[in-house]
């Protein structure tokens, strides 16, 4: 298993990962799933802040994991949201684990304090991996998504990554 910094040739893999998580599963609240020229842009944009990281099998991309902006106030840039896509037949394996923690370090390396992942409740194996991890509950949101017919509720868990500095040194980017 190697992981290594997404590009652009990605894209298109990335997009057969994510396609049935939109498809199928509320795990995503996108209702369209994005094509490559879409990964593409997305990949151009989240890693001019923040690291996009994939897994490959026998040179075949099977994960991704990524940071991005939490929220788009100014006070906030020292936090990341995070996600994390596994194709079908890699999830089981560790390599969830393993491609989170590589994220999370590659986060603290640039200088982020916190990691948030935000899912939708009801996914145990995500759940799993975020207490796994150290992450800790940091509130629910209740009723708040509408997708395959009815509401759902999103979960937010937090691990910080750094002791909080004042003032704190800017992120670095991409």
């Amino acid at each position: 298993m190697t992981i290594r910094p997404v590009t652009l040739a990605d894209a298109e893999a990335l997009a057969a990962i994510y396609r049935p998580y939109v498809i199928d599963t509320v795990i995503t609240f996108e209702l369209d799933p994005p094509d490559a020229a879409e990964m593409r842009r997305r990949i151009e944009t989240v890693t001019a802040t923040h690291p996009w990281l994939v897994a490959e099998r026998d040179g075949a991309v099977v994960g991704y994991a990524y940071g991005s902006t939490y929220r788009t106030r100014a006070a906030y840039r020292w936090v990341a949201e995070t996600g994390i896509y596994l194709s079908a037949d890699a999830h089981g394996h560790g390599l969830g684990r393993m491609l989170y923690e590589a994220l999370l370090e590659a986060l603290a390396e640039r200088g982020f304090v916190a990691a948030m992942g935000v899912m939708t409740a009801g996914n145990p194996a995500s759940t799993a991996l975020h207490e796994r991890l150290g992450f800790f509950h940091a509130g629910t949101q209740p009723g708040i998504g509408f997708k395959h017919g009815q509401w759902h509720d999103v979960v937010f868990w937090q691990r910080d990554l750094a002791p909080r500095q004042s003032p704190p040194p800017e992120p670095t980017g991409g």
